[in-house]
């Protein structure tokens, strides 16, 4: 086999097995137990979401910066949180629309160390706990970032199931660049195995 191409398939592997050693469990954690919580009250387990788990990370990283106080997270008081201006950006990365977010909850808490059973408490003893025991909701993304968690639940309907953006829609030009990274990655490859 050639050098190059063992080399391209040692860097994919290495960068794969790096992704998941960051990844520590307490998003999996928090996610069993919020579906244990939804099961004492007979409400189905939500499932994973893989665009609200974008949002859910773009968000985290900008709440990161944020301190801790009995003003931000589950003690927040409705209508008060932090604004994002480049929440546009945010749904632009991770291909959403407005459309399709409107009936989901993003729920940011913030609990210094991530002590597990105290974040799954900020989620099922607060603010929170409404949208937790709601059957409207059946999908979830989680992302933590320092002492933040945000949790963000979407639908199983149009205005809230978190669907990626049709073509054409506010996502587009994000695409074009993407593309010709693609382009450029295997005119890269192909050049290698020469």
């Amino acid at each position: 086999m050639d050098p190059r191409v063992s080399l391209f398939c040692f860097l994919a592997i290495a960068s794969s097995l790096l992704h998941c050693a960051r990844s520590d469990g307490s998003d999996d954690k928090l996610l069993k137990g919020i579906n244990s919580y939804r099961s004492t009250l007979k409400v189905p387990a939500l499932s994973e979401n893989s665009n609200a788990d974008c949002l859910a990370g773009q968000l985290a990283k900008q709440f990161k910066s944020l301190e801790c106080t009995n003003t931000t997270g589950a003690n927040t008081v409705p209508g008060t949180e932090p604004e994002f201006p480049d929440y546009p950006k945010y749904l632009d990365h991770c291909h959403l629309n407005a459309s399709v977010i409107q009936d989901g909850q993003v729920m940011p808490a913030c609990v210094p160390g991530l002590v597990a059973d105290v974040v799954l408490t900020n989620y099922t003893k607060s603010q929170y706990n409404q949208y937790l025991n709601d059957t409207k909701y059946s999908g979830v993304g989680i992302a933590n970032e320092g002492d933040w968690v945000v949790v963000v639940l979407s639908t199983s309907t149009g205005p809230g199931d978190f669907s990626p953006a049709p073509p054409g829609s506010n996502w587009a030009p994000s695409v074009q660049p993407f593309s010709q990274l693609i382009v450029l990655l295997v005119g890269f490859v192909i050049l290698l195995m020469k």
